[in-house]
C-alpha cells in the first residue's frame, strides 16, 4: 500500500616567509576541519543571498509566514510518539530548524515539551516500535529526536534517533541498500533525510555512503529521460507531490556530500536534470499543477512548495546558476502566499495519493487546507530563505 494511501484523512590560518607559510597552515586546517573524515564539501564557500531571494513583501517575510504556519499545526497535528505521519514528523523537524534560525526560545521549548519522555530510554523506544511495522514511514520519525539532539546535546535523543537510522540498513540486501528499498519515488526522502540528519548529528560519513548508495540506485531505476520520475514503474504520471520528495531529497543530501564523494557526481546530474525539466513546468503565476505535464490540472501547492524549495537551495548552493531559477524561487515562494490564510494554513493540498493507471483519479483528487503535506515544505522554504 501506498506511504500516500494511508493519509488520505488528513515531508538542510625571513618573517614574511614565516607568515605565509603559517597562514598556508591555518587555511588548510580550517579546510580540513570544515570537510571532516569525508573531504571539504562541494558548497564550503558561502554565496551572497540572490537579490530574488530578498526584500520581501511583509505578508510573504519568511519569518512571519513560518510564524504563523507553526503556530496554526502544532496544536492540530503532531503526535508525541511513533505512529506519528511523516509528513508530520518533517513538519515538526523542520519547526525545530525555524525556532533555532528564529532564535525563537519560547517555541523550541514548546516543541520539545511535544515529545515523549516515555522514549527516552532504550526500553521506552523499543517498547514503542514492537509493534510497528519496521518500514520507511515508521523509521523516519528519526529525523525528530536527532534534530532535538543537535538543539539539545541531550545524548538520549541522539541514541533514539541512531538506533532508526541504524535499523534501516540492519539486513542490506546485496546490493548493499536498505532491505527497505521499494523503489517507490518518495522513497528517495524518506529513506535518505534520515540518513542525513544521522550524519549531521554523529559526523559519521557512514550515513553519507548510505544516502547516496541509495539515491543512485533510484536515479538509474527511476528518472525518466525527461528528468521527471513517474508515480510508480507501472504508473506513468508525474504526480507533483511525488516528484517533490525526490526534488527535496538530492539537494538535502548534496549539501552534505564532500566534493570528492564518488556518488556526487551522479546525484547532481540527475538533480540538475530534474531542475531543468521543473522550470519548464512552472506557470506564470509561480505554481505547478497536480500532474506537472497537465496544466489542466489544479495547482497543487505542497508540490510547488517543494520544488521551490529544491530552487531555493540550489540557487544559494551555486548549483543552480541561470538566473532563471532564482526568479522561479521567488515566482514560488509568492504564489504560495496566495493560498495561505491568515492563520498560517496552506490551501490546495492534495490528500494522501496512491498509484494507479486512472488520469481522471490524479485530476480529481480532493484537497485540504492545512494538511502536514503542505505545512511541512512551506516551512522548509521559510526556513532556507532566512538562513544566511
Amino acid at each position: 500500500m501506498s506511504k500516500e494511501t494511508g493519509n488520505t484523512m488528513m515531508m538542510t590560518k625571513g618573517h614574511i616567509g614565516k607568515g605565509l607559510l603559517g597562514l598556508g597552515l591555518a587555511m588548510v586546517l580550517s579546510a580540513c576541519a570544515a570537510g571532516g573524515a569525508g573531504g571539504p564539501k562541494a558548497n564550503e564557500s558561502k554565496l551572497a543571498m540572490p537579490v530574488e531571494l530578498t526584500n520581501w513583501p511583509a505578508a510573504a517575510d519568511p519569518a512571519i509566514v513560518g510564524k504563523k504556519a507553526i503556530g496554526s499545526i502544532v496544536p492540530r497535528w503532531f503526535a508525541a510518539g511513533p505512529g506519528a505521519h511523516y509528513a508530520e514528523d518533517s513538519t515538526w523537524m523542520t519547526a525545530l530548524k525555524f525556532a533555532a534560525v528564529t532564535k525563537d526560545e519560547e517555541m523550541k521549548a514548546s516543541l520539545i515539551k511535544k515529545f515523549s519522555p516515555n522514549l527516552l530510554a532504550s526500553e521506552g523506544w523499543k517498547t514503542a516500535f514492537a509493534n510497528i511495522q519496521r518500514h520507511v514511514d515508521h523509521n523516519i520519525y528519526g529525523i525528530v529526536p536527532l534534530e532535538l539532539y543537535m538543539q539539545t546535546k541531550d545524548k538520549r535523543y541522539l541514541d533514539f534517533g541512531k538506533w532508526l537510522a541504524d535499523r534501516q540498513w540492519e539486513k542490506p540486501n546485496a546490493e548493499g541498500l536498505s532491505d527497505e528499498t521499494r523503489f517507490w519515488i518518495d522513497d528517495m526522502y524518506m529513506i535518505t533525510i534520515l540518513q542525513v540528519q544521522a550524519y549531521r548529528a554523529t559526523g559519521d560519513k557512514v550515513y553519507l555512503d548510505r544516502a547516496a548508495l541509495e539515491m543512485v540506485a533510484y536515479l538509474d531505476k527511476l528518472q525518466q529521460p525527461n528528468g521527471l520520475f513517474y508515480h510508480g514503474e507501472k504508473f506513468p504520471f508525474f504526480w507533483g507531490r511525488g516528484d517533490g520528495w525526490i526534488a527535496t531529497g538530492m539537494p538535502e543530501l548534496l549539501g552534505e556530500l564532500p566534493a570528492d564523494h564518488p556518488k556526487r557526481a551522479r546525484i547532481m546530474e540527475g538533480y540538475t536534470k530534474m531542475m531543468a525539466a521543473l522550470l519548464k513546468y512552472q506557470d506564470t503565476d509561480g505554481m505547478w499543477h497536480q500532474l506537472i505535464d497537465h496544466p489542466e490540472s489544479y495547482k497543487e501547492t505542497s508540490c510547488t512548495a517543494m520544488f521551490t524549495y529544491a530552487f531555493i537551495l540550489g540557487v544559494k548552493n551555486g548549483w543552480l546558476k541561470d538566473p532563471a531559477y532564482a526568479t522561479g524561487a521567488r515566482k514560488g515562494w509568492l504564489g504560495l502566499q496566495t493560498y495561505l490564510d491568515d492563520t498560517g494554513m496552506l490551501d490546495k493540498v492534495c490528500v494522501g495519493t496512491g498509484q494507479t493507471n486512472s488520469l481522471q483519479f490524479y485530476l480529481n483528487r480532493p484537497t485540504q487546507k492545512g494538511n502536514p503535506h503542505g505545512q511541512a515544505p512551506l516551512l522548509w522554504c521559510a526556513v532556507a530563505l532566512l538562513k544566511k
